[in-house]
């Protein structure tokens, strides 16, 4: 029995969140499927992060296990080749039996992008999330400064999170206009269910001048949900990438992709 690891992009436009459910279609599902066709066994997969519907991933990372003999590039390759086109594996590695997709990590990236301008869009409008309201990121980056640290960030949690505590590190959260793009992007330890979007929906309402700068800060102190805004738009997030310890050597998504897309910022 192999231990593998794989690393995942994918659109989550067109799926009911990544976790595995029944009569409806999941990024868990076709992935295993595809697996299965290339190891002509039945594969299950633990993923880094269950990304919720319609989000996506630039470097969603998993492992299984496999009694089949096959070269990475099998598992690449082939598994592609089993795929819908919204969904790609991107690399694929043998890895010590102890390596775990989920409790393996020591770090997780994510990324939130909003179209910012006055006219809907017609290109790319599952993969950005639109804000017709002008956003002084100026104001956003001075509000997102109290959330860095370690926090409990109940208040940013949704109600159905199940972690065991509402402590998290975050590392650093930027934010930056390329042009009418905005991204934000997130680097913690780990996050809570719905943590990313509840604090773009409250920078959101920052950079719109309907709230002041410090109620980031008072959001997070009240630590209790009803305290902050409305949860962002899931289409504008990513899971950016995921972060291991050395000696597992796995890869990190790092840089841009294609030119033109929202991703590239």
């Amino acid at each position: 029995m192999t231990r593998w690891a794989l690393g995942v992009e994918y659109n989550g436009a067109r799926f009911c969140g990544w976790q595995s459910q029944v009569g409806v279609p999941t990024v868990q599902d076709a992935l295993e499927r595809a697996l299965a066709e290339v190891a002509c066994e039945s594969i299950r997969v633990i993923a880094a992060g269950r990304t919720d519907t319609g989000v996506h991933a630039l470097g969603q990372v998993v492992h299984f296990d496999s009694d089949a003999e096959r070269r990475p590039e099998a598992f690449v390759r082939g598994t592609n080749a089993h795929l819908g086109c919204d969904v790609a594996v991107l690399w694929a590695r043998v890895v010590p039996d102890d390596f775990h997709a989920r409790f393996s990590a020591r770090g997780r990236r994510y990324r939130y992008v909003w179209l910012n301008r006055r006219a809907r869009p017609a290109l790319f409008r599952d993969q950005m999330s639109f804000e017709y309201r002008l956003l002084d990121v100026a104001r956003m980056e001075a509000a997102a400064a109290a959330l860095i640290g370690r926090h409990d960030f109940s208040a940013f949690r949704a109600a159905q999170c199940q972690a065991k505590t509402p402590v998290r590190t975050v590392h650093s959260l930027t934010i930056e206009r390329h042009g009418p793009l905005i991204v934000m992007r997130v680097h913690a330890d780990a996050f809570l269910h719905h943590m990313v979007r509840n604090i773009a929906g409250v920078l959101a309402a920052i950079g719109a001048g309907e709230r002041p700068v410090a109620w980031a800060a008072q959001v997070l102190a009240a630590c209790e949900r009803a305290a902050g805004g409305i949860t962002a738009p899931p289409h504008g997030l990513y899971l950016e990438a995921v972060e291991y310890p050395e000696p597992y050597d796995i890869p990190v998504f790092r840089g841009a992709v294609g030119a033109g897309l929202p991703l590239c910022c």
